[in-house]
């Protein structure tokens, strides 16, 4: 064989072999339900609703009973997901408004952008609500950016912040899908824009009423948080949102295919304004928020089915999860309370979305992957923001110092392949009160603020005393056992301090 040929079939040869391994890395799904609590499922025990698609990945997969979001709040526990690094050491990480600049800085290494390296395509479908563009806001009638493409991903489509809140377009990698120029998006979370009527001066146009909030620009029907105006032709429409997002991650998987990928499913269900789609609307006996449950299995449902269908069932490791605890009266009239019919969506744990309780950060979270990961139960303790590390352990890429500063490898934990837990996992509720698990016992540290979130009807879990819970015994946390124990508390107190000291990531 001539050398000019055999250097070419040598080289077809090496990259053939790099194609395989390639294709051996797993791809990684990522389905992160918004405000779903740990009772909304029936795999965790639910019985006045049922989520079949969810319950079947459980019983392949691995169920874990004690695994954490970071914070009891959307955004610092997304920004904490994807960056490794806690939100509460940056400021401006609490709930952000509609028009906010990108809160996650562009040379910070990200989730994404460690699967990046490693040769992944990586996708981002849903809510964001981590804000877009430069200091100041972006430009919503040209390119938006800086955004996911800046920080690792390769494609996204979004909704810029949340349902509940303007502008209500999506945008797919820089550019407001459908926008008209000749009708430019004007949004202002400070005063009226253009002549669009709001919830507050025309209850009459509402097809659903708000609570408390959400008195603002009326966008089909609903109306929001922020004042938008222009844009008619790229709004939204509440009701098939499941079904285009739920499109758009099942036609990424699809482009996808030949390479590993991780996709970032970032559901709006089950927040508010709860509006499914007529397939679902009446369904579950419980209001739009239980409809809104089944809405969100079916589009778990319709993803396993894309990834059956591609045969890439096997190599895909699904993980199901949400971003903080259950919150039933969130700002809409939509007989959420009126309904609940007995159901419990904390499950056994006390307060809920905005809380220090458990029920805060305490989420659902499902682990599947065909003959790596063994089915059953975990009571590991566990937490989302070692996902960024343990991705990086799964596919091979070293974390230089300070990349995902805040996350440990936790992939055996992970995988299953061993019940060992974190040391201690932090907790963060909306006012700022930190607490910490280590084994069995939990600390609250003491914090100012009402005990009763009056709009939500969530206990807060503040308190001016120190708090300390036996979880093994008192899963609830109803008895207080800091006095008792002034030596744990004080130990416990002490390692909050310290990990509270670690490192500023400002």
């Amino acid at each position: 064989m001539k050398p000019a040929i055999l250097l070419l079939f040598s080289s077809l040869c090496l990259l053939g072999q790099s194609a395989v391994v390639a294709q051996q890395k797993p791809n990684i799904v990522l389905i992160y339900a918004d405000d779903l609590g740990y009772g909304d499922i029936s795999s965790n025990g639910a019985t006045k609703v049922r989520t079949p698609n969810i319950d079947r990945v459980a019983k392949a997969g691995l169920n874990f009973t004690n695994a954490h979001a970071s914070s009891s709040t959307c955004t610092p526990s997304r920004y904490t997901l994807l960056t490794g690094a806690y939100a509460w050491r940056k400021t401006g990480t609490g709930i952000a408004p509609g028009d906010a600049a990108l809160l996650i800085p562009t040379d910070r290494v990200t989730m994404p952008g460690i699967l990046q390296r490693a040769g992944y395509k990586t996708g981002v479908v849903g809510k964001w609500h981590l804000g877009l563009g430069p200091k100041g806001g972006p430009d919503w009638n040209g390119d938006i950016k800086p955004g996911p493409l800046e920080i690792g991903f390769t494609y996204s489509y979004l909704l810029p912040a949340t349902g509940d809140r303007v502008p209500c377009v999506y945008v797919e990698n820089h550019r407001i899908v459908n926008l008209d120029p000749a009708d430019p998006v004007q949004v202002s979370y400070k005063e009226s824009v253009g002549s669009e009527p709001t919830g507050k001066e025309h209850p009459e146009l509402l097809k659903m009423l708000f609570s408390h909030g959400h008195d603002q620009t009326i966008i089909n029907g609903v109306s929001r948080i922020g004042y938008m105006s222009g844009g008619k032709s790229a709004r939204w429409v509440d009701e098939e949102m499941a079904d285009v997002l739920t499109g758009k991650v099942n036609q990424f998987i699809e482009t996808s295919k030949g390479n590993p990928f991780f996709v970032y499913f970032s559901t709006h269900d089950i927040h508010v304004p709860r509006m499914p789609h007529s397939r679902f609307a009446g369904k579950s006996g419980m209001g739009p928020r239980g409809d809104a449950i089944l809405q969100l299995d079916w589009c778990v449902g319709e993803v396993m089915q894309t990834l059956d269908r591609l045969g890439l069932t096997n190599n895909t490791m699904v993980i199901i999860s949400s971003d903080n605890g259950p919150v039933v009266d969130d700002g809409y009239k939509d007989q959420a309370v009126e309904k609940l019919n007995g159901h419990k969506p904390a499950g056994p744990l006390r307060g809920g979305k905005y809380s220090a309780f458990d029920a805060g950060t305490r989420v659902p979270f499902i682990v599947r992957w065909p003959g790596k990961v063994k089915p059953g139960t975990s009571d590991a303790l566990f937490s989302q923001v070692d996902l960024a590390a343990s991705f990086a352990a799964l596919v091979g890429q070293p974390l230089a110092k300070g990349e995902a500063p805040d996350s440990f490898n936790s992939l055996t934990t992970l995988l299953g392949t061993t019940k060992k837990s974190r040391e201690y996992v932090i907790e963060h509720a909306i006012n700022g009160t930190l607490s910490l698990i280590r084994g069995n016992w939990k600390y609250i540290e003491p914090s100012g603020g009402p005990v009763l979130n009056r709009d939500t009807n969530i206990e807060t879990g503040y308190s001016p005393r120190p708090q300390l819970y036996n979880l093994q015994t008192d899963l609830g946390e109803t008895k207080n056992l800091a006095g008792s124990n002034p030596q744990l508390t004080t130990e416990l107190a002490a390692l909050l301090k310290t990990v509270r000291e670690k490192g500023n990531t400002n």
